[in-house]
């Protein structure tokens, strides 16, 4: 048994060697990686990549500036140090830059490995006005735990991406690897080390491998293999306690999508932050085609948790219908230093986001009045953005300014534009057609390996359904008019409008506070821009941005607003209440009732006379 790992290690060894080298030219060879997470050197992990013969006298290597999923520049090159070139002689070869991503290497012909050591990008997210978003981020905690989302610590060359990677990882005895990456057998125990394989660099970066204790749990959803595994740094979860909800949630997406079948494994890659100054404070998740990275902090009580698992992971699991079987060639051939940017993300992340709120009042996860209230929320949130922005044109400029701060409405008002289509291809199908038909029908078109053209998938789906789906594209995706949601709903009996509900707190509405903690002034103590405000805070004549000095001559200031919170808990409606605010440079004096506080909130509510016409879409909508 030994003697097959001898010949795995004498043939990775064979590729050191000068003369055998020669040989064997880069674009024919497996590119061989070794990590050491085991000779942690000041927090940062080793890396040496060995490749083939190289025929040109200039190699350039690049670590990713941007990766599929993010929408954003992260130049994970930033977090490379000692970057070194050798030759078959052990000998340093000359390295410059081109920028934070690209080395360039002199004397191609001789390269024979580079090494360089890797930071992660969780211990500086504190530090960096734009920080990596953790769950596409990386950790690196000696002994502990490990997040290798693999474009932060491996690269590749010009013109080699298409070439297979063996990735041999050297860990510690006590941590165990969970990834969806194909591993190999190593019969020597002794050894201590992982072996990985992929295909080509795409797949390398979109299989994560997450190394803790042992914490992990695998469950089976139809003909899909699904492990959970969990870093819960103080023991607070286990995989164990998180499982059943995880197990229910996705027996439930599978069940929704009937026959769409992208992969017969999943990894859920659990990480719990402490939130403190060295640790992650990005929380979300990042899809990958067979896995997704959730950051969660370890604080939150476990029904909160167990919510926003089901949120972010159905929102990633869905990601198996589309990107991975339906997708463009900016997708399938996607540039990580240079990207070109699809179009469609009303699709990619707004299909998505629509399915992973759909399913759950399908299913039964959520009644009607939790559906609604998401809905809502999505269409309040959609106008903090653009609504005036063409969906088609941020795509393709998300990257740049002013799509850039728009990018994050495609879990908002994607999920809107998906909506809508839904049910309007359910009215013109009598129930029979809707978005998740279209998909499964884009799927079949397509499949993984097959892109699509970028400039053509409308006029594909316009042929797949009605003509006159083609107004609406038109107008409201790749055109700038903002959606009448309440066409929509009216089609199924329902309709949005105003309404006041109880508050139950004069400075809280249910989670949301009206009032917060400036940092930057002292922990000066203000009225909340941008939301709306209670009915007492408007009647006394508050304003966002106002500066609370005092309530009822009790100053306040951040260690002296508990009291007064607690005293107004029990304010009855005719209580006096006197409040001094700073304005600008101008203090004013408020005065008036506390009364009995309400928000006026915009909610989704049935039409007084429903057509059984109305009813019935309505249930092909919501019940299919």
């Amino acid at each position: 048994m030994k003697r097959i790992s001898i010949t795995f290690l004498a043939s990775i060894l064979m590729y050191g060697c000068g003369a055998s080298k020669a040989l064997i030219t880069a674009e024919k060879t497996p590119i061989l990686v070794s990590l050491d997470l085991v000779n942690v050197a000041n927090d940062k992990v080793k890396v040496e990549i060995n490749p083939g013969a190289f025929t040109a006298d200039e190699v350039s290597f690049f670590i990713p500036k941007t990766v599929p999923g993010t929408y954003s520049e992260d130049n994970y090159g930033k977090y490379i140090e000692g970057f070194k070139a050798f030759d078959y002689n052990d000998k340093e070869l000359t390295v410059s830059k081109s920028d934070d991503n690209t080395w360039n290497i002199s004397n191609g012909k001789t390269l024979d490995k580079i090494t360089y050591w890797v930071n992660d990008t969780f211990d500086s997210e504190q530090e960096q006005e734009e920080a990596v978003f953790s769950p596409s981020g990386t950790n690196i905690l000696k002994d502990e735990n490990f997040v290798l989302n693999l474009h932060g610590f491996i690269g590749y060359f010009a013109n080699l991406k298409e070439v297979p990677y063996t990735i041999s990882v050297a860990k510690p005895n006590e941590l165990l690897a969970t990834t969806s990456l194909n591993k190999k057998v190593i019969e020597d125990v002794a050894l201590n080390q992982d072996v990985f394989t992929a295909s080509r660099y795409f797949e390398v970066i979109d299989n994560p491998i997450f190394y803790a204790k042992s914490n992990s749990e695998t469950f089976q959803i139809n003909d899909i293999a699904v492990t959970l595994s969990v870093y819960s740094p103080n023991g607070v979860y286990t995989a164990a306690t998180l499982k059943d909800r995880m197990e229910k949630m996705m027996a439930a997406q599978k069940t929704f999508m009937g026959d769409i079948d992208g992969t017969k494994q999943y990894s859920i890659l659990l990480y719990l932050s402490q939130m403190g100054a060295e640790d992650a404070g990005g929380f979300g998740a990042l899809e990958h085609h067979t896995s997704t990275v959730v950051v969660l902090p370890e604080a939150m009580p476990q029904d909160r948790l167990e919510q926003a698992m089901v949120d972010v992971v159905s929102h990633e699991f869905f990601h198996i219908v589309t990107p991975l079987n339906v997708h463009s060639k900016e997708v399938q051939y996607f540039d990580f230093n240079n990207p070109k940017m699809s179009q469609h993300l009303w699709m990619y992340e707004g299909t998505t986001e629509y399915f992973a709120n759909l399913f759950q009042i399908q299913q039964g996860l959520i009644d009607e009045a939790e559906f609604y209230k998401r809905i809502m929320g999505k269409i309040g949130n959609s106008k903090a953005y653009d609504d005036a922005m063409s969906f088609t044109e941020m795509s393709k400029n998300v990257l740049e300014e002013p799509y850039k701060e728009n990018y994050a409405n495609v879990y908002e008002k994607g999920a809107l534009i998906n909506m809508a289509i839904d049910i309007q291809l359910r009215e013109w199908s009598n129930g029979e057609k809707g978005v998740l038909w279209l998909m499964k029908e884009l799927s079949k078109k397509y499949g993984d390996m097959t892109p699509f053209e970028d400039e053509a998938l409308i006029d594909e789906i316009i042929a797949m359904t009605y003509p006159e789906l083609r107004e609406f594209f038109d107008a409201h995706v790749i055109g700038d008019t903002p959606i009448d949601y309440n066409v929509y709903f009216g089609k199924v009996g329902l309709a949005s409008g105003e309404t006041e509900q109880p508050c139950g707190r004069f400075f809280l509405d249910q989670e949301v506070p009206f009032i917060d903690a400036d940092a930057s002034n002292n922990d000066a103590i203000y009225v909340r821009n941008g939301i709306t405000l209670s009915s007492f805070l408007l009647d006394m004549g508050a304003q966002g941005g106002d500066i609370i000095k005092s309530i009822n001559g009790t100053p306040i200031t951040l260690e002296g607003i508990g009291p007064v919170l607690q005293q107004s808990f029990v304010w009855p409606p005719e209580t006096d209440i006197t409040m001094v605010v700073m304005r600008g440079d101008d203090e004013l004096t408020l005065k008036g009732k506390a009364g009995n506080p309400v928000v006026v909130v915009e909610k989704i509510f049935s039409l007084e006379h429903v057509t059984d016409e109305q009813q019935e879409l309505r249930k092909a909508w919501m019940k299919n």
